[in-house]
């Protein structure tokens, strides 16, 4: 059926677009057919807001620890739990959120674990995987209960970002000083091996299938993969300012690569490491990435633009944008309406 006229969210966003840019959106942009809520992290503002993305409006925005990061969420898209970075000594609490009671349902306290960033729920929705950079530790964290069901030393320095395959059993960590990935066997509750990769790895994705990990290094700008069964390391991608984040698809087709210092998005074809489109954001600062809950979709943090861009993948066009607060990082999407 065809439109007569842009929905309100995606009219307000274009033009928000031709002030902040300067220039007009792209030539027949169209409505996304996509739905549902975005809760977006915002590391300025220690808060978190819930986003309705049909309106285009922040229904909430809600407290949570000082230099929250990232952003796990349930199957179901009810629970997203937030790392509260910190500050200084560094912060040492989760915050939970009740997405459809557009609530903060209970702040966890790590006790002596300082500075959580990379998150994951794992499956059943009852625990999530968290790396606690100051303790150099995996926590594995029941989130009704708020105990700690798990440490699991990474034997890594600055263990930064995590990643969990499909299968699950396997958690993946980027080590930054150490220069290495870990792979850390659940079950058993201990590293069971360590990938060299270059220097100062932080992004880090595992395929679904827990084929290949892929890792960025933020010093040199090329991002290498990992062969999981040989632990051969290879180049992949190269010419990247900063590979900020590395996140697959749930069919393992297609990967997102934001680059935070060149401002741009790019789209790749996991089986050829060739890109699809490179998506520009100028002086966007472009950081976390999500799919949308139907794949067709990516919601892109800009940093330094308090909003989120809304991306076509197929065509790789930025069709609107959704606001947020100060200096959004984390974001996640579920398919979930909340009113």
């Amino acid at each position: 059926m065809r439109r007569n006229s842009l929905p309100g969210w995606l009219a307000s966003a274009l033009a928000l677009a031709l002030l902040s840019l300067g220039s007009p959106s792209p030539a027949g942009a169209q409505a996304p057919e996509v739905g549902g809520t975005l809760i977006v992290v915002n590391k300025g503002a220690s808060s978190a807001s819930i986003v309705d993305v049909s309106s285009g409006e922040i229904l909430k925005t809600l407290p949570t620890g000082k230099g929250p990061h990232e952003v796990a969420l349930s199957d179901d898209g009810s629970i997203a739990v937030i790392t509260d970075y910190g500050e200084n000594t560094g912060g040492n609490t989760l915050t939970v959120i009740d997405v459809p009671g557009l609530a903060v349902a209970r702040t966890i306290d790590l006790g002596s674990h300082h500075r959580p960033h990379g998150i994951a729920f794992m499956p059943g929705d009852e625990v999530v995987a968290v790396t606690t950079e100051a303790s150099g530790d995996v926590l594995l964290v029941n989130v009704g209960s708020g105990e700690i069901v798990s440490d699991l030393p990474t034997e890594g320095d600055v263990s930064h970002m995590l990643a969990v395959p499909g299968s699950a059993d396997l958690i993946y960590t980027s080590d930054m000083r150490d220069a290495t990935v870990t792979e850390i066997e659940v079950a058993r509750g201990a590293v069971v091996k360590k990938f060299k990769v270059p220097v100062t790895p932080e992004a880090v994705g595992v395929t679904p299938d827990g084929s290949e990990v892929w890792v960025g290094s933020n010093e040199l700008g090329i991002v290498s993969v990992i062969d999981t069964e040989s632990g051969e390391v290879e180049q992949a991608l190269e010419g990247f300012g900063w590979p900020y984040r590395i996140v697959f698809s749930e069919d393992g087709e297609t990967a997102l690569l934001p680059d935070l210092r060149g401002n741009e998005l790019r789209i790749v074809d996991v089986s050829t490491r060739t890109e699809k489109e490179r998506v520009s954001l100028p002086g966007g600062g472009p950081q976390s990435v999500v799919f949308s809950a139907d794949g067709k979709y990516a919601f892109q943090s800009l940093s330094q633009k308090d909003r989120i861009a809304v991306i076509e993948l197929d065509t790789g066009t930025v069709v609107g944008y959704l606001p947020a607060g100060d200096g959004p990082d984390g974001v996640a999407h579920t398919a979930r309406v909340v009113k």
